[in-house]
């Protein structure tokens, strides 16, 4: 039987299908508790974020498939941080055409120019400070002149 936590990084982000719910940090525990049954701890990246219903059904399906018994948890502290993104995660964002987020980054950051992930130039400007997902700004380089999403910080 494989870990809880191998099976979780097979569960896609809804939002954002490039990266797993573990490498974009909501799973913060996978906590086996007997033979076959685990407790699942996850933290929705916005308190809001209509994903997480689809994100915990995910969850219970694949574990199930895999012969757990799974419970899930939904904490919401501490807060979800992008810090808790994995540099992979980050590089995945890049490539699909998301500018990720700086490490220790804030709010403050939103307005400001963001690397454009197509030419690489921070010559850009916000178009919007929502952009597909709650979880992203809309941004526009000023080089290439492509449009392009943020991962906002927080």
């Amino acid at each position: 039987m494989k870990n809880p936590l191998e099976i979780l990084e097979l569960v896609p982000d809804p939002e954002i299908p490039v990266i797993n719910i573990v490498e974009l940090g909501i799973v913060r525990e996978a906590k086996v508790t007997s033979e076959n049954s685990c407790e699942i701890t996850i933290t929705p990246t916005y308190s809001a974020c209509p994903a997480m219903f689809t994100i915990e059904e995910d969850i219970m399906k694949i574990m199930k498939e895999n012969g757990w018994d799974a419970k899930v948890v939904t904490k919401m502290f501490p807060i979800w941080t992008t810090d808790w993104l994995t540099d992979e995660a980050r590089e995945k964002l890049r490539v699909y055409g998301i500018s990720p987020p700086e490490k220790g980054a804030d709010e403050h950051h939103i307005g400001k120019p963001k690397k454009c992930p197509r030419c690489g130039s921070i010559n850009s400007k916000q178009i919007s400070r929502f952009g597909s997902t709650l979880c992203k700004a809309s941004y526009q380089c000023l080089d290439c002149l492509e449009p392009f999403d943020y991962f906002k910080c927080h």
